[in-house]
């Protein structure tokens, strides 16, 4: 947990936090939760392990904070679903969205990744709650879509899950598109989002 105090933070106080939380979300996307520690993440941040304990006080008071700032990054994609848009455009854009989220956070990516792998120990509040009432709400939005026949009509929740599985695929094995593939990452992206759009296209038709 972040050191409390009633005074506000120093500029260096928030420069240590930043590079504190910048050090750690390097060192778990990489190693996970389990196999992170307090020394790994100092030293990532060029700071002492008593200096980061002043922040915060463990691992997963860290690792904590990093979800909570990521968590809110993570609903907007699905939460910018238009009810009253074109259902083909919403669904593409929503696709285009979560693509560019794990191009431009690919770290952010791997962390949560890393959670859910491991049985989501620390944000099985907001799976249950606020990410399966938002995914409920336009689950029903696609699920109206298709009982006017502007989309083809599949499995609303399986829908989103695909979308999620096919984008976040290329943050979270991006080491293993680039071996395979003999390029650089903007360019996987960039061929990623021609197959994407292609594939929807013909799916929601």
């Amino acid at each position: 947990m972040q050191r409390s105090s009633e005074k506000p933070l120093t500029r260096i106080q928030k420069q240590n936090i930043s590079a504190i939380l910048e050090a750690a979300l390097e060192v778990f996307s990489v190693n996970g939760f389990r196999g992170s520690t307090l020394d790994q993440i100092a030293c990532a941040a060029g700071i002492s392990k008593p200096n980061l304990l002043y922040y915060f006080n463990s691992k997963q008071a860290i690792h904590v904070a990093l979800l909570s700032e990521l968590l809110d990054a993570w609903l907007y994609p699905l939460r910018d679903m238009n009810p009253n848009g074109d259902a083909k455009d919403e669904l593409m854009n929503y696709v285009r969205r979560k693509l560019d989220l794990s191009r431009n956070f690919p770290r952010e990516s791997r962390l949560f990744a890393n959670e859910i792998v491991q049985g989501a120990p620390r944000i099985d509040t907001f799976l249950k709650g606020d990410l399966k009432n938002l995914v409920d709400e336009k689950a029903k939005v696609i699920s109206g879509w298709m009982d006017k026949g502007l989309i083809a009509r599949f499995d609303p929740h399986h829908l989103i899950f695909s979308i999620w599985a096919l984008t976040q695929h290329y943050a979270d094995f991006e080491a293993q598109t680039s071996l395979i593939m003999g390029k650089d990452s903007d360019k996987i992206y960039d061929d990623a989002s021609i197959f994407l759009e292609a594939i929807f296209e013909k799916i929601l038709a």
